[in-house]
């Protein structure tokens, strides 16, 4: 299933959220595992849709 994930800061955003999962992740580990392995593979996810952007333009 896709999702359209609309960021007012744009890329930045989403790279503070793939950082705040696997935060998040690492702090639930030895108390909710599952959670923990959850967030991580969104935070993946996430990082790999933004490796598959183009790269940005610079117009001159």
């Amino acid at each position: 299933m896709a999702a359209l994930l609309r960021l007012p800061g744009g890329t930045r955003d989403a790279t503070e959220l793939v950082e705040a999962l696997l935060v998040a992740a690492q702090a639930r580990e030895t108390t909710a595992p599952e959670l923990a392995t959850r967030w991580r593979q969104l935070a993946h996810d996430i990082g790999d849709s933004l490796d598959a952007l183009p790269p940005p333009r610079q117009d001159t």
